[in-house]
């Protein structure tokens, strides 16, 4: 997949199928691999944070998740770049594994969303097997908590870890646990609250016109304003640049 730096972090252009077949490809072999994706708001922020760019840079995988770095991408010379939605791609990965069986650990959210979570995913795909769920503290774990985390995922045999929590705490976890845990982790964010129903998603018109962000102000303006009128205005003018 090629990949071009977009305000300093690399992305992949790619597919859902392409995108799907990869991960799917690394979890059979039990590859200890992390996935990223791409929303303005971890990108302005990797922007301003040289810890959070390097973190997100060792990557194996970032995706365009919103649609202004599939704009992007088209202007640096990738027409064939596609969205690779985090929640979608989620959904592609848990079929694609129902199919071919790597098992699958949840790790992030509280303890309410994981467990309406786990009903849905068993309720729409039977297989495969779940095999870890965890809800972390909103504190840091401790060094020897961290470390029984990590010995239980281990343990469970997960080849599919699923990680749901917000940026950058998702990405710090899944760069400094990439090499200690055989299996590919994802940072899908909001996917979880999507799945378990706790949230809802934009329209699909949105989502192409680049308009989910209006949605999500609308449905959590407390939690999203600040964001919005933060990042929004300011990556319009690095686009430009």
């Amino acid at each position: 997949m090629l990949a071009r730096p977009i305000l300093g972090m690399q992305l992949h252009a790619c597919t859902y199928s392409a995108a799907t077949n990869r991960i799917l490809a690394w979890a059979q072999r039990g590859e200890p691999r992390y996935v990223g994706f791409a929303l303005v708001n971890n990108v302005m922020e990797a922007c301003d944070s040289p810890d959070l760019r390097a973190v997100t840079n060792i990557a194996d995988l970032v995706t365009p998740d919103g649609m202004p770095f599939v704009w992007a991408q088209r202007r640096l010379g990738l027409p064939e770049a596609t969205r690779v939605y985090g929640p979608r791609l989620t959904e592609h990965v848990l079929t694609a594994a129902a199919a071919e069986g790597p098992p699958v650990g949840f790790y992030g959210c509280t303890a309410e969303v994981l467990a309406q979570l786990r009903a849905t995913v068993q309720r729409r795909w039977p297989q495969p097997a779940i095999r870890y769920a965890f809800a972390p503290p909103f504190r840091p774990l401790r060094p020897e908590e961290d470390a029984a985390v990590t010995a239980a995922i281990r343990a469970s045999g997960v080849r599919l870890l699923l990680v749901g929590s917000s940026t950058p705490k998702q990405e710090h976890w899944m760069a400094a646990h990439r090499g200690r845990i055989p299996a590919v982790m994802l940072g899908v964010g909001a996917a979880f609250d999507f799945l378990a129903g706790t949230k809802s998603q934009a329209p699909v018109w949105m989502q192409g016109a680049g308009l989910e962000w209006l949605f999500r102000l609308a449905t959590e303006p407390r939690r999203l304003w600040r964001r919005y009128r933060e990042h929004n205005p300011r990556s319009v003018a690095l686009f430009l640049v």
